[in-house]
């Protein structure tokens, strides 16, 4: 089970970079999402997918009886699902604005919209 989901996440991971080295700005943001979904679903690879009791003491003792399941990648996956929400969030923001302004969404034609940079600002002389 564990090899299937590593080479699932190897895949997302392969797509999301595909994605994100695409000129139009609709692909990178599919980009940024398969990304975000390729790490939880390593997160979630990495904290070992077992059937576990859940992390609880019985009254009366220290210690759990069995072996329990870990929590630390559950509460990762949902960080990680937060920031990249926040990223998607930002860079959709971002790409809309773009769009309106520039009337394009090819990143080639946003970078020739550019102002060329004079020979003395790339000195860092004003």
């Amino acid at each position: 089970m564990n090899f299937l989901l590593s080479i699932a996440v190897a895949a997302l991971f392969g797509v999301s970079t595909y994605l994100l080295l695409s000129r139009s700005l609709i692909r990178l943001l599919l980009g940024v999402v398969t990304l975000g979904n390729a790490t939880n679903l390593l997160i979630f690879t990495a904290g070992r997918i077992i059937s576990s009791n859940p992390p609880l003491v019985p009254p009366g003792e220290k210690v759990p009886l069995d072996t329990i399941a870990n929590s630390l990648p559950q509460a990762l996956i949902l960080t990680a699902i937060v920031i990249s929400f926040a990223l998607f969030a930002y860079v959709l923001v971002l790409s809309y604005r773009a769009y309106q302004e520039l009337g394009t969404d090819n990143a080639d034609e946003i970078r020739l919209s550019e102002s060329p940079v004079e020979p003395s600002m790339r000195e860092g002389r004003p």
